[in-house]
């Protein structure tokens, strides 16, 4: 397939994803909430969606560090399936490049998670907006975590671990990190470069 003409990055449609899982194991634990915010290049909100997910098991699951993301059982026993929520996620993918800040991370869980809901995401070319954050502090003198990334850029961070308030945190910042980075064109996005094996932020 041909590659897609440049256009103005301001006019390219970003999914900006993030989730919640029940611990960082990609073999034992499981994608516990989705948020996706779908902005412009410039950062204006498009569409918002987000949801917890049902286990896959109904008596035995575990949801993790309830302290850390407040996601208890009883919150996901009656959630939407699996499949409802990854073809909520898969729609606003359509036309779209994935973000997600430590993409590695929440792209493998997603993939395992489709794969056992049969369900397509078209996760093409996704930039992480921590690999982006580090590539202009070369010295390491920074924080690269989500919180602390996005106080630079004076972004409020209002639920910290919460799906879609973390991908609307991550969606304010990305504008900042494009213009940071001189891309002003979608054939200066980076291609699959910016994705690396997960690195403690």
């Amino acid at each position: 397939m041909a590659p897609a003409a440049s256009q103005p990055v301001s006019t390219q449609r970003f999914a900006v994803v993030d989730v919640e899982t029940s611990g960082l194991s990609l073999r034992r634990d499981n994608v516990l909430q989705v948020g996706v915010v779908v902005v412009d290049g410039e950062g204006t909100v498009l569409d918002r969606y987000c949801s917890l997910v049902a286990p896959r098991f109904r008596w035995w699951y575990r949801v993790g560090p309830t302290g850390l993301h407040g996601i208890r059982r009883r919150d996901v026993r009656t959630a939407p399936s699996s499949a409802q929520v990854l073809g909520e996620l898969a729609a606003r993918l359509q036309g779209a490049r994935f973000v997600a800040h430590n993409a590695e991370f929440d792209v493998a869980f997603l993939r395992k998670a489709a794969a056992r809901s049969g369900v397509a995401l078209a996760i093409d070319d996704p930039i992480c907006t921590l690999r982006l954050s580090r590539t202009l502090d070369p010295q390491r003198a920074l924080s690269h975590r989500l919180a602390d990334m996005c106080e630079r850029y004076d972004i409020r961070v209002v639920r910290p671990h919460d799906a879609l308030a973390d991908a609307d945190a991550t969606a304010a910042a990305l504008p900042h990190l494009l213009r940071a980075h001189g891309i002003v064109t979608t054939d200066q996005l980076p291609p699959r470069a910016v994705v690396q094996p997960p690195l403690a932020s």
